[in-house]
């Protein structure tokens, strides 16, 4: 049987350089043409968003230390929904679930350790 660290290393790897590789197809583009590392729109920093991400995070892992990871993911993703341009609970509770598989995933195909329930 195949080092189960390595194979869980390279499933990591696998999925980095996916995103990595669908990346570099994005333009950068110039001045006759700009893309989107031109950066033509300012940047605005919204205090509130950044301190409800931070704050969601933090819960996310006060509630994954104490009680399971789950609730973290829940509590997390309906706490950064309030800092989006429209809140949705629909869109929430997507978003959950589909973390929670890619979780569910992680723990049982990888064999991490993640206390879900």
């Amino acid at each position: 049987m195949a080092n189960t660290n390595l194979v869980r290393g390279l499933f990591l790897m696998a999925v980095a350089l996916f995103f990595a590789s669908n990346a570099l197809r994005y333009p950068v583009g110039d001045m006759a043409r700009s893309g989107a590392g031109m950066l033509a729109v300012p940047l605005y920093f919204n205090i509130k968003n950044i301190a409800l991400i931070l704050g969601s995070l933090v819960l996310f892992f006060v509630a994954s230390r104490f009680v399971n990871m789950l609730l973290g993911i829940v509590l997390m993703v309906f706490v950064v929904g309030f800092a989006a341009q429209t809140y949705s609970w629909k869109r929430n509770v997507q978003i959950s679930i589909g973390l929670t598989a890619v979780a569910l995933i992680f723990e049982r195909i990888l064999g991490l350790n993640l206390r879900l329930i």
